[in-house]
């Protein structure tokens, strides 16, 4: 196609295949290192020239523009469709859409996200000209990366599967987090997959050289995962409840069902080992049972867990605003977690803010109205407008729902706005036994090193977990069972570089990126002339 070398379409499928590999549930993270290799290497010689060559063997060129963008857009479409097919399954098994409209609505999605590869791939184009392979072009190449990643988080609002994320397990590496978010990690990423490109493209004398060093680098990073890292101290302990209630039309809960459930959850809150001291937190997660924060069996149950647990409480529900509904003052309904004191009190509420799109809500109805089947059964939720912790006198808890967690700058705001631990409450039930409950828990994870905060992850059908500061899971539940996790955890007031900076290294990258653009159509501009 557009006259692409052949061996340029068998490395787009090959580094597409290896990128879904580097992600849960497969998790060959370790092959991070060459996923985007041979994508570079397919974009630097993609086309043979007009002239003839007399030498032996055929010396391709750099694609051209429109050449780079097909050959990286094909590579996104496969990535998306190999590590997000589970969108297929929420939205057939919960959206109400029937199988050729699921995977209707699977394609669009790869279609437009994988823009952004394709964005990637003209700009590595357009930096490295018409010309033969020039190294600075792979120099740059880590730099676009990032500042492509930043776009898709700023823009897009779906920055799924950032490259940086497959190194959480690596906790010296992953620490560089805490300095320039993920974006830092998933550029080191890159780095390597570059100076790899660089070996099957530069001269051949300078080959066994530049691979030797390259891999030699490659293998010390990685090392990293291997160098066990200290016990963090705690001085606290948190109960996490996972509910595992099961995903049902609003019909099939009766109110005998409905009381049997809080019933359970109540009493596993409560079943703690003889002699032991009552938490300082319990956690009920996000779950999709009619929890009402404005429905009195719910409160007073609520409540009444709290005081004779004697801790604070944190209840995922459905908050409500004017409840007494008028034409000026419609209703409102906000996905929520709710904190009550010992005592049974509701003192505070956090309302999610970053809703999920044909999940929470529809976005231009008129045009998507028929995509709202997902969002009658989770409902069409308002946004939130405040990331203050929730303040129970002595702990600053920093909430957030469900896939907000894949938000860097978001989560940062709560621990710069005073929150001393982090708590992230979901439902992964939607995902079934998909691969997504995997990258959602690997992408929270993130959020605690970036910040250097403990992470209470309370899912409803898990994986429930305590994460500490350095990303690792410290204790977790087993999936799909109803039960309560005790865990510990410790409190913190420092903040990282990161935490008070944000995504300033992305930025960085996207300036270098913007200004190396200009440069180089410049310098081509001067040479037409």
């Amino acid at each position: 196609m557009f006259h692409i070398h052949k061996s340029a379409w068998l490395l787009v499928l090959l580094s597409a295949t290896v990128q879904i590999l580097i992600f849960p549930l497969p998790n060959l993270y370790m092959l991070c290192w060459v996923a985007v290799t041979p994508l570079l290497i397919a974009i630097l010689r993609a086309r043979q020239p007009q002239t003839l060559q007399l030498r032996a063997g055929i010396k391709l060129l750099p694609a051209t523009p429109l050449q780079a963008f097909l050959l990286a857009y094909a590579c996104g479409i496969l990535w998306y469709a190999g590590t997000c097919y589970w969108i297929y399954g929420v939205m057939h098994q919960y959206g109400g859409v029937n199988t050729p409209a699921g995977i209707g609505i699977l394609i669009l999605f790869c279609l437009y996200l994988a823009i952004y590869h394709g964005v990637f791939g003209l700009l590595v184009s357009l930096l490295a000209g018409s010309g033969p392979f020039n190294v600075r072009t792979l120099l740059l190449s880590p730099v676009v990366w990032v500042a492509v990643e930043l776009a898709r988080t700023r823009i897009t609002g779906f920055p799924w599967g950032l490259l940086g994320i497959t190194q959480v397990d690596n906790i010296p590496l992953a620490r560089i987090a805490a300095v320039t978010g993920v974006y830092g990690l998933s550029f080191e990423i890159m780095l390597v997959n570059a100076a790899f490109a660089a070996v099957f493209l530069v001269q051949r004398g300078k080959r066994k050289q530049l691979l030797l060093a390259t891999v030699i680098a490659a293998l010390i990073l990685q090392a990293g995962s291997l160098v066990p890292a200290p016990a963090i101290p705690t001085d606290r302990n948190a109960l996490l409840v996972q509910a595992n209630v099961p995903i049902l039309e609003g019909s099939d809960w009766t109110k005998s069902y409905f009381n049997d459930t809080l019933h359970d959850l109540s009493a596993i809150s409560l079943d703690l080992p003889v002699g032991a001291s009552h938490p300082d937190l319990i956690v009920w997660p996000e779950n999709p049972a009619p929890f009402y924060t404005s429905d009195p069996l719910f409160r007073d149950a609520v409540s009444s867990v709290a005081r004779q647990s004697n801790a604070w409480l944190l209840a995922g529900s459905i908050g409500i605003r004017n409840a007494t509904a008028t034409p000026a003052q419609p209703t409102e309904i906000y996905n929520s977690a709710s904190l009550v004191s010992p005592n049974g009190e509701w003192l505070s509420r956090y309302d999610k803010i970053h809703l999920v799109p044909f999940g929470e809500y529809v976005p231009f109805k008129q045009i998507f109205s028929f995509a709202g089947g997902l969002t009658k059964e989770v409902g069409d939720f308002s946004r939130g407008t405040s990331r203050a912790p929730l303040d129970t006198g002595d702990t600053k808890l920093g909430v957030f729902i469900c896939y907000e967690s894949i938000f860097p700058d978001d989560i940062r705001q709560f621990a710069n706005n005073g929150a001393q631990v982090l708590v992230n409450i979901s439902n992964d039930g939607w995902y079934g036994d998909s691969g997504a409950y995997a990258q959602h828990l690997k992408q929270s994870r993130m959020r605690a090193v970036e910040n250097n905060r403990w992470l209470l992850l309370d899912t409803n059908t898990g994986r429930t977990a305590v994460i500490d500061p350095n990303g690792r899971i410290v204790a977790s539940a087993p999936r799909k069972t109803r039960t309560a996790l005790r865990v510990p955890y410790a409190l913190s007031n420092a903040t990282t570089f990161y935490t008070r900076h944000g995504d300033w290294f992305a930025y960085l990258c996207a300036i270098i990126s913007v200004v190396a653009l200009f440069m180089q159509l410049l310098v081509r501009k001067r040479k037409e002339t």
